[in-house]
């Protein structure tokens, strides 16, 4: 039997330091240079407080870099780690947050979350993903991010933190939803959730927990209650179905966007350009997504693509992006006799997010009840600045968004390679830039062992082109993205409070039926048993 070695003793003054990593080795090494410059900062600020930041894993030359990059390394790592020691995560790029999950959940000194506010890596991304997976456990943790880790607000934060083991965070601008009066918005919220509950739901999962993302999954013993049942599914299957559709039907597909002006770069180096083959394959997975689904009569339908498909085939993302658009290329069941999910969506979940499952799900329902585009899509809370005196967000999607959330639609879409670091298979883009428009923003999460809902609006933007140029070029150019402001929560607000590394988003044709179609998602998820929390301006009538 093993014999454990004791761990070191709490020392005055030290805080030790993790890093969580990607499980994919080049993303760990190129984004190695970013953490290391972010920990020096955070080394620098913890020192002007007369404390000493202590790492708890060395750099690995062999690998190239200094992260946890697997949860058995994490388990090891922990069990160096004295239990009571104050202990900071600190994430300057994407990573797996199960890698450290373990280790945090059962660790009894306080914990502090750290990123850099920069948009050249996900740190931002990650950050949220290991706190909304620490508020999913029910661990406490405190949480802070900066620039350059010199400014006054985060300098204040970090005091407290080494003083107190907290960190103090305005939440005012949240409230909880008030008793609804007896409105059309209410019955109408009302109805589509009885009926949800009367009639059922499959989601269909391709295999859970991409990229270590605990904070995605949701228990069957939670989900079950709102009428809501997955089915699920192995990437295996998908894959073995994609091999079955005929070249001619894929390339139906790709004449049927080309025809509409989507626009594709291509060349012909399979490992750093985007080729006809890669494209093939992503036509196919669309129509093996959409057969599949038919198959098991899904309502919703998630595609993990990582660790095994990811070295397999071409990016899920253009085939996502496809679902959930009503205009689509059409694709007829297997005996031909029928056009699946004709002139509508099939709601996907990326990355198999359930919160993202259940929330596209209801609002694909309530968005057609009222008549409008019941386009849904999730985007990485990536990054933001100030412009001409308010902060505009730069929220982004791994590849596609439905081809509605532009302008020109598909006529405004062009189709990029995706970066060789995170897609070594490649696959294209449906990319672009999110036309200026009111939307009602949201996130599904689970906290107190409990549903919670967080509900607000704001409203996509447009920017001057060379802004755009500058955030798309400081982020990922060949993604989309969506220039966003909230109403009535700022920067801080938000990050401290928001439970996830995506945030869902859908478009209403002006503010006046946005508030009444929040009011309508409000009034559902309060009938199944969500708890529903405002945050920011929002225009509701209290009962």
């Amino acid at each position: 039997m093993p014999v454990s070695t004791p761990r070191p003793t709490v020392e005055p003054a030290t805080v030790w330091l993790v890093a969580s990593g990607d499980l994919r080795p080049s993303a760990n090494a190129a984004g190695w240079p970013v953490q290391e410059a972010m920990e020096a900062a955070l080394g620098d600020a913890f020192g002007k407080l007369g404390w000493t930041v202590r790492r708890a894993h060395e750099v690995d030359p062999a690998k190239g870099h200094g992260f946890i990059d697997s949860q058995r390394m994490g388990l090891t790592v922990f069990g160096s780690i004295p239990s009571d020691a104050p202990l900071v995560v600190a994430e300057a790029v994407w990573q797996y947050s199960h890698h450290v999950l373990a280790g945090l959940r059962t660790h009894r000194g306080p914990i502090l979350t750290v990123a850099n506010f920069d948009g050249t890596w996900p740190g931002l991304v990650g950050l949220l993903g290991v706190n909304a997976g620490l508020t999913k456990m029910g661990t406490a943790y405190s949480t802070l991010w900066s620039v350059d880790f010199t400014d006054d607000w985060f300098l204040e934060g970090l005091r407290s933190w080494v003083d107190t083991g907290t960190v103090p965070q305005d939440a005012s601008h949240v409230r909880p939803l008030p008793p609804l009066p007896a409105t059309p918005e209410r019955e109408l919220g009302h109805a589509v959730a009885d009926q949800l509950m009367a009639d059922k739901a499959i989601i269909g999962v391709f295999d859970e927990g991409c990229m270590g993302m605990y904070n995605a999954i949701i228990d069957d013993e939670l989900l079950n209650p709102l009428g809501i049942y997955k089915e699920r599914l192995s990437q295996s299957a998908l894959f073995a179905e994609m091999s079955t559709v005929p070249e001619a039907e894929t390339t139906a597909v790709r004449t049927w966007l080309t025809e509409r002006g989507m626009r594709f770069e291509t060349g012909t180096d399979e490992a750093t350009e985007l080729t006809d083959e890669q494209l093939r394959q992503q036509f196919a997975m669309y129509i093996a997504a959409l057969r599949i689904s038919d198959d098991f009569g899904l309502d919703a339908v998630g595609i993990q693509y990582q660790q095994g498909l990811k070295d397999l085939v071409a990016a899920s993302d253009l085939a996502e992006g496809l679902l959930n658009n009503a205009e689509r290329p059409p694709v007829r069941s297997r005996d031909g006799s029928r056009v699946l999910w004709e002139d509508r969506p099939l709601p996907h979940f990326n990355e198999v997010d359930e919160g993202v499952a259940v929330d596209a799900l209801l609002s694909n329902r309530i968005w057609t009840a009222m008549g409008l585009d019941p386009a849904t899509t999730l985007h990485d809370v990536r990054w933001g600045e100030e412009y001409d005196g308010r902060f505009v967000w730069v929220f982004e999607i791994s590849g596609s968004i439905p081809a509605s959330h532009l302008a020109g639609g598909y006529a405004e879409a062009v189709s990029l390679r995706q970066n060789p670091v995170y897609f070594p298979a490649g696959g294209g883009t449906l990319s672009g830039v999110s036309r200026p428009g009111e939307i009602v923003w949201s996130r599904l999460y689970i906290a107190d062992g409990a549903l919670q809902l967080d509900l607000g609006r704001g409203r996509a933007v447009e920017l001057p082109e060379e802004e755009t140029r500058r955030r798309r070029q400081a982020t990922n150019p060949e993604w989309p993205v969506m220039h966003a402001v909230l109403d009535g929560v700022s920067r801080d607000q938000f990050m401290a409070r928001h439970k996830a590394n995506h945030i869902q988003v859908v478009y209403a044709p002006d503010a006046g039926v946005a508030d009444r179609a929040l009011a309508v998602k409000a009034a559902a998820f309060a009938r199944l048993g969500v708890s529903v929390h405002l945050c920011g301006d929002v225009a509701i009538e209290a009962g």
